[in-house]
């Protein structure tokens, strides 16, 4: 029995699909399958409940006392790997990042690109999501750090704050707020927009901002994306409120007019996620730390 069949099998009941624990460990699903008979086989035990047309991954008591003791080997292997690397006093194997495109895009490239020339021998695969699939990535063992906006206490998460953003609005520059320096809130009121989908919470962060002025605004159109919502202010379809990071270009190019918002409440909160009950590998820890400079210093410029 290898250890790669333990995090196989884990793999397994995290993601309870067959076709996702192949994906995670670059195998086929037939694969999979076989390393879970092998075990059976290697303690005379089933492991996993089967029935016909069932496709939930269901655990047997012999699977469960696997499961919990199999992360605990799991978990005893990554930590034997963590001090070696830390005696040759490297950083290295391959960090899973999961990101919004809004921070992805625009705020985390200057840390990654720090991260890579600090330590060569690491690798970040980073991978861009909503925020409700980054926390259960999180939770389910996926990813091992999320980093989104607005983020919420949970059971089973850690959260570890960062530096936030600026929220903004953009308008064309041809609209009549274009020339501002910086608008208020009431301004706002009754003007068409673009927003973020209902779900995401940066768009829940500003309908609560907007609500506690008195404001109300039309809805022109909704997405779930930022790269979208900037293409439909530029064309004309309404205003937006968005992380002012995410239109330094269109400002630069003079695509979209950028006006601050005026009141400390338009300050977008960030944070890194990640399991409370798993502790944290060199590389992990070496790049939240370039995310959350001492105080005092500047953060990575974006």
């Amino acid at each position: 029995m290898q250890i790669e069949t333990l995090k196989v099998f884990c793999d397994l009941v995290e993601t309870r699909s067959f076709s996702l624990a192949a994906e995670r460990n670059f195998l086929s699903q037939s694969a999979v399958s076989q390393q879970v008979r092998g075990l059976e086989e290697a303690f005379g035990r089933r492991l996993l409940e089967r029935g016909r047309g069932r496709r939930d991954v269901l655990l047997t008591e012999a699977g469960e006392i696997l499961y919990q003791q199999s992360g605990n080997v799991l978990a005893a292997a990554n930590q034997l790997k963590e001090r070696m690397r830390g005696l040759a006093g490297s950083v290295g194997g391959t960090l899973r990042v999961a990101t919004v495109y809004s921070i992805g895009l625009h705020e985390l490239p200057p840390a990654v690109r720090r991260f890579m020339a600090l330590y060569p021998s690491a690798k970040i695969d980073l991978e861009y999501s909503r925020t409700t699939r980054i926390v259960r990535d999180v939770l389910s063992g996926g990813v091992e750090l999320g980093i989104i906006a607005y983020p919420e206490k949970r059971r089973g998460l850690a959260i570890v704050p960062v530096p936030g953003d600026r929220l903004a609005l953009i308008c064309p520059p041809s609209h009549p707020l274009a020339g501002r320096r910086k608008v208020k809130a009431p301004e706002l009121d009754r003007q068409p927009f673009v927003m973020f989908e209902k779900d995401i919470p940066t768009r829940r962060a500003i309908d609560r901002i907007l609500k506690s002025r008195g404001v109300t605004v039309r809805q022109a159109a909704e997405f779930d994306n930022i790269e979208t919502i900037k293409r439909a202010v530029e064309v004309g379809l309404g205003l937006a409120i968005v992380p002012r990071p995410s239109v330094l270009d269109e400002q630069r190019s003079g695509q979209l007019a950028v006006v601050a918002l005026e009141g400390r409440e338009w300050t977008r909160a960030v944070g890194v996620i990640h399991r409370s009950d798993r502790a944290l590998n060199t590389a992990a820890k070496r790049f939240i730390e370039l995310l959350t400079p001492p105080p005092g210093s500047k953060p990575i410029a974006p």
